[in-house]
């Protein structure tokens, strides 16, 4: 009885200690030192909410930058439901969705023989992320260009406004994120 009893007292003073205080203290840090990302990074235009710099979301408009493919959920990009494919590089079914991504990019250049950028046609572990490489990038530039009817160069110009370098130029790769450059877009080229 008394290894009972001190159990459960272990148990309830983890409890309070690991699943109350610690993360109250966390979240109070957060909010002091970085409060737009411990509320979720939302991006507000108008006074309404479109989105979020760390969550992606899918852009289908020839005018728009597109992010990569998600796997979350049924048409992906469900937060609830975020996770990866789960298919290996012999399953014949990412095989196909992958040459049908191909495909589809090499639509945006065409005549353009260079590899089409991985993170074009394949999804992220997440299936949410919010970035693209800005190879993936540059590679929509033309099809963006053509859509809005302005030159190539100053979709590129945008684009690269929004290229993030490594984080503390060490971790991670360059990346742009689509959201952002998305509002860019439509500020900087918004029809007359």
């Amino acid at each position: 009885m008394k290894l009972i009893g001190r159990s459960t007292l272990y148990l309830f003073l983890l409890t309070v200690l690991l699943g109350g205080v610690y993360p109250a203290v966390v979240a109070g840090i957060a909010q002091l030192f970085w409060p737009k990302k411990a509320n979720g990074s939302f991006i507000q235009v108008g006074g309404r909410i479109v989105g979020s710099e760390l969550i992606g979301q899918s852009f289908r408009g020839a005018k728009y930058l597109h992010s990569r493919p998600s796997a979350a959920g049924k048409d992906g990009y469900d937060a609830l439901a975020s996770g990866g494919t789960n298919k290996g590089p012999t399953d014949a079914d990412l095989a196909k969705a992958v040459a049908a991504a191909v495909a589809e990019a090499r639509r945006d250049r065409p005549g353009d023989s260079r590899p089409v950028p991985a993170d074009l046609v394949t999804s992220s572990a997440s299936g949410l992320d919010p970035h693209l490489s800005p190879d993936a990038a540059f590679w929509q530039a033309a099809r963006i260009a053509r859509a809005r009817g302005v030159s190539e160069e100053r979709v590129r110009m945008v684009i690269q406004r929004h290229v993030e370098p490594r984080t503390w130029s060490l971790l991670g790769e360059p990346r742009v994120n689509v959201l952002l450059t998305n509002l860019d877009l439509d500020r900087s080229l918004a029809a007359p």
